[in-house]
């Protein structure tokens, strides 16, 4: 999440806030200094987690994935059954006391990536992992990225995919007047950044497999705005920022297409304002024009949702939910019901890949019900959903961590239970 979150958290404890989303936050945890004590489950998801086994169907990174290519996109949605963000990793940003940029990945969460943590994943029923990056600390003047920083992130990709797994590759917290900012002003600088990163990008991973997604940017926004985490649509701010938001959009899905190889038809994801519901559903979002006339609904919808607010995401509401109570799940359904309305059963996707319940004083049962609820009503609506995890455990930050990258183990194996059984 970003660090402005507690301070606007404060303000926004009003009523159910659809717009509120992204979890990414600094929190640097030294290696081995997380809780190293489990929570016992005491609930009907006690059992340990069954392997899946790998995926033999995509091998490698620089395979072509026939199978994925030739499925229609809510088969590839389903496909993808549960995933499970590498937050706080190389999202890391900003951070300007390291020497050594190779460093950002363990400066969040106190842990290199490691291939056993995506065995571990695809071990567990996991069958998706978004790798947030961003790369404006990996730049020089003219956006051309660190060779050894594009490296070690094609080697993550490739462990990912190797495991069979799909992944989801983005540009993350490059949002501001610098770099991306989703307004008139900053719109041509915008657009250049964006799409010289997606070229870079696109080259780099231009044969890989279909199971490599693209997802245009992270939470756009304006950043300090009084609107920043909500939409007024009477705002002229917001309207202009939607407006640029679209064009944004199109220019990454027109690089990317351009690029060649399988990027002419892999697919992509783009998000509306802040990458919240209301900011899919609101009437300015215009989903880009694929100019390769061949590719049927390759494009694909970007939600992050950690609702019902007050239980989810806001450190100072409540730590209960149940989904017998009927305002509760209205919490979850209400808008993922909004969102199969507009786009799925119109014929366009909708990927919610950012979402989760952070711990509060020990709700692991509650916790556990809300993961299971969200997950199978995703699910029963062509929607597959992805848990934020950043490493981060504990009272008083966003814990949603639910690996344990040090021991590389399941802190909350109910949750992560629920979340495969349900997907």
């Amino acid at each position: 999440m970003n660090k402005l979150k507690k301070i606007i958290a404060a303000a926004l404890s009003l009523s159910m806030i659809f717009c509120i989303a992204g979890c990414e936050r600094y929190y640097f945890t030294p290696m081995g200094n997380n809780s190293s004590n489990s929570e016992n489950d005491s609930d009907s998801y006690n059992n340990s987690i069954n392997s899946n086994g790998v995926d033999s169907s995509d091998n490698s990174g620089n395979n072509n994935d026939t199978s994925v290519d030739e499925m229609t996109v809510f088969e590839m949605v389903e496909d993808m059954k549960i995933g499970w963000n590498l937050g706080n990793t190389f999202d890391a940003s900003d951070c300007t006391w390291l020497t050594d940029e190779m460093q950002y990945e363990s400066a969040w969460n106190g842990e290199m990536t490691r291939q056993e943590h995506i065995k571990k994943l695809k071990d567990s029923g996991f069958n998706a992992v978004r790798i947030p990056v961003s790369w404006h600390n990996h730049v020089d003047g003219s956006y051309k990225i660190s060779e050894p920083w594009l490296n070690r992130v094609e080697e993550v990709v490739k462990w990912c995919l190797e495991s069979g797994m799909y992944v989801i590759l983005n540009i993350h917290h490059d949002n501001s007047t610098q770099f991306m900012y989703p307004n008139k002003q900053y719109l041509e600088q915008s657009k250049k950044y964006v799409t010289t990163i997606w070229k870079q990008l696109s080259e780099k991973f231009k044969d890989y497999s279909h199971k490599l997604i693209f997802e245009s940017m992270n939470e756009p926004r304006l950043i300090g705005h009084n609107n920043e985490w909500w939409i007024d649509p009477n705002n002229a701010d917001c309207k202009e920022a939607i407006s640029c938001i679209n064009e944004i959009n199109q220019a990454f899905v027109d690089t990317v297409r351009a690029s060649g190889g399988n990027n002419k038809s892999r697919y992509l994801m783009c998000p509306g304002y802040d990458a919240s519901p209301d900011g899919a559903l609101n009437d300015g979002y215009v989903l880009p024009t694929d100019p390769v006339s061949e590719n049927k609904s390759r494009i694909i919808v970007t939600v992050h949702a950690y609702l019902p607010y007050d239980f989810a995401l806001n450190e100072w509401g409540t730590n209960s939910w149940s989904a017998s109570n009927k305002n509760d799940a209205d919490g979850v359904t209400v808008f993922m019901d909004n969102l199969y309305n507009k786009f799925i059963s119109k014929g366009t996707a909708v990927i919610i890949d950012e979402f989760g319940a952070r711990d509060k004083n020990g709700n692991l049962n509650v916790r556990t019900e809300f993961a299971a609820f969200y997950v199978k009503s995703a699910r029963e609506r062509g929607m597959t959903c992805f848990w934020w995890d950043n490493n981060f455990f504990g009272t008083g930050g966003e814990a949603f961590g639910l690996l344990d990258r040090a021991s590389n183990t399941w802190k909350f194996e109910s949750i992560v239970k629920a979340l495969v059984e349900n997907s």
